[in-house]
C-alpha cells in the first residue's frame, strides 16, 4: 500500500493512502465485469468476486475470490433461485465483513435476475454499509428474451438493494438491443452490456484514483452519493469543433439509461479529461450544459484532468443523484408479462348481453353489472318473457325476488320461466339461461359434444 509522508508541524508521521476503494462482483454477471475491467487495466481499486458456483469462481482474474455457501450448495451454484443466493451471503457474513473492513467504498457489480448475483448483492451492501463504506451498485437487468420469471426476480433483487445502498446505478440489458436494431450476435450483446457496465464502474472508481489539475476527491463523491438511492451516471466523448458540447451532451443523454435524465437532480458531480489544450471557456460551456435542466439548488462539484493521449477529444463523467423516488424502475415497468398485456379487445358480460337482445355494445365502464347501484332487479318467474328488466332506481323497497349482498346493496336474481322451451343448442337463447339450466356457471356451448 502507497505510504504517505505528512508533516504536521511536527515530527513525519506516516499515513496510509487516503482512499479504499473495493469493487466487488457478485455470482456470474458482476465476476464477469470484475474480469473485463481487470483487463482494461484499472488501477487503484482493489477486485473481489464472489459466488456459489466453484468452477465459474475458479475462472475469475480477481485478486481475491470468495466461495459462498458451500454447505448450502455443495459449490455447484444456486440454480437461478435468489434465495439461496442470500441465504448462500449470510451463510459466510463473517467472511465477507472481514473482507470489507476498512475499505472507505464499496462498488457492487451484478446482473440482476439470476442466483447468486440477486440474491447476494444485498446482503454485501448491507455488510459494507454496516462497516462504514460508502456503498454503490452498478447492475444490470434482464434482455426481455430471458422471460418474466426472470425479470421478477430482478425487480425483487433492486427492491432489496435499493434499501441497503447509498446510491444505485441500473442499467438495462434490452437496451442494447433496442440501440443496436438487433443486429448483433448473442454473445456481442453481452459483451455490450457488460461494457456499459464496466464504463460505469470505472467512471465512478477514476474520478477519486485519477489525479487531475482541479481534484474531485473521496469527500466530494461522498457528499454526491451517499444515502441517495437511484443515481444516473453517464460518460460522454466529443471532439472536433464542438467537442465540448457535444461531449456534455452525450454524457447527460446515454441511451443505456433508458428513459432517465438529468432533470431535477440536486447533487452533481463533472469530471472533465481532456488534453493540454482544453480552454476555460470549454469547461464552462460542458459544466453549464449538464447542470441546465439540474434543480435550482443544485450542488455541483467539478474536476479536471490532463490526458495527452486523447490529441482532440474531451471525455465528460457526470454523476447525478438527489431525484425524487423513482415509483419503479424503468427497466422492468417496461416489461410485460402475458396477463398484463391489454385485453381491451375483449368483451364483457353486459357488451355481449346487449348485443344478443339487439343492442350495441358499449365501453366496460357502460356495461352491464349484476351488482350494480343502480338497483337493476332481473325478475322472471311469473313473467312470460324472456329476459324482462325492471328498473327501481331510487326504491328504498327491494324487489320481491331480489337477494341482499354482503355489502348490503341490491342484486339482481333471476329464474328461467317455467314454462320456457328448453333449447341448451340455440345461441338466441340468454347464456344465464342455458347456463342455469344446466347448472353451470357462466359459459356457452359452442359446439356439438
Amino acid at each position: 500500500m502507497l505510504e504517505l509522508s505528512v508533516i504536521n508541524q511536527g515530527p513525519v508521521v506516516n499515513a496510509a493512502s487516503p482512499t479504499v476503494i473495493k469493487i466487488i462482483g457478485c455470482g456470474g454477471g458482476g465476476s464477469s465485469a470484475v474480469n473485463r475491467l481487470i483487463e482494461q487495466g484499472i488501477s487503484g481499486v482493489d477486485f473481489v468476486v464472489l459466488n456459489t458456483d466453484l468452477q465459474a469462481l475458479s475462472a475469475s482474474k480477481a485478486q481475491t475470490r470468495l466461495a459462498i455457501g458451500q454447505k448450502l450448495t455443495g459449490g455447484l451454484g444456486a440454480g437461478g433461485n435468489p434465495q439461496i443466493g442470500e441465504d448462500a451471503a449470510k451463510e459466510d457474513v463473517e467472511v465477507i465483513k472481514n473482507m470489507v473492513k476498512g475499505t472507505d467504498m464499496v462498488i457492487i457489480t451484478a446482473g440482476m435476475g439470476g442466483g447468486t448475483g440477486t440474491g447476494s448483492a444485498p446482503i454485501v451492501a448491507q455488510i459494507a454499509r454496516e462497516e462504514g463504506a460508502l456503498t454503490i451498485a452498478v447492475v444490470t437487468t434482464p434482455f426481455e428474451f430471458e422471460g418474466p420469471q426472470r425479470m421478477n426476480h430482478a425487480q425483487e433483487g433492486l427492491k432489496k438493494l435499493r434499501a441497503q445502498v447509498d446510491s444505485l446505478i441500473v442499467v438495462p440489458n434490452q437496451q442494447v438491443l433496442k440501440l443496436s436494431k438487433g443486429k448483433v450476435s448473442f454473445l456481442e450483446a453481452f459483451r455490450m452490456a457488460d461494457n456499459v457496465l464496466c464504463q460505469g464502474v470505472r467512471g465512478i472508481s477514476e474520478i477519486i484514483t485519477v489525479h487531475g489539475i482541479v481534484n474531485i476527491d473521496f469527500a466530494d463523491v461522498k457528499t454526491v452519493m451517499k444515502g441517495q438511492g437511484d443515481a444516473i451516471l453517464g460518460v460522454g466523448i466529443g471532439e472536433g469543433e464542438n467537442r465540448a458540447v457535444d461531449a456534455a451532451q452525450h454524457a447527460i443523454s446515454n441511451p443505456m439509461l433508458e428513459n432517465r435524465t438529468i432533470d431535477g437532480a440536486k447533487n452533481i458531480l463533472v469530471n472533465i479529461t481532456g488534453p493540454e489544450d482544453l480552454t476555460m471557456e470549454e469547461i464552462d460551456e460542458i459544466v453549464k450544459n449538464v447542470t441546465a435542466s439540474a434543480a435550482k439548488d443544485r450542488n455541483v462539484f467539478w474536476g479536471q484532468a490532463i490526458n495527452p493521449s486523447l490529441n482532440d477529444t474531451i471525455s465528460v463523467t457526470v454523476i447525478a443523484t438527489g431525484f425524487a423516488p423513482f415509483e419503479e424502475d424503468p427497466a422492468v415497468d417496461s416489461f410485460k408479462t402475458p396477463a398484463e398485456e391489454d385485453s381491451s379487445d375483449l368483451m364483457d358480460y353486459g357488451d355481449f348481453q346487449r348485443i344478443l337482445h339487439g343492442g350495441s355494445s358499449s365501453s366496460s365502464s357502460e356495461s352491464f353489472n349484476m351488482e350494480s347501484t343502480s338497483d337493476v332487479s332481473v325478475t322472471s318467474g311469473d313473467n312470460p318473457g324472456l329476459f324482462d328488466e325492471v328498473i327501481n332506481k331510487g326504491s328504498e323497497i327491494p324487489h320481491e325476488n331480489a337477494q341482499i349482498s354482503s355489502n348490503g346493496k341490491q342484486v339482481g336474481s333471476f329464474e328461467v320461466p317455467a314454462a320456457y322451451e328448453n333449447k341448451m343448442d340455440d345461441l338466441q337463447t340468454p347464456a344465464v339461461y342455458r347456463t342455469k339450466l344446466k347448472g353451470l356457471s357462466r359459459s356457452i356451448k359452442l359446439t356439438d359434444d
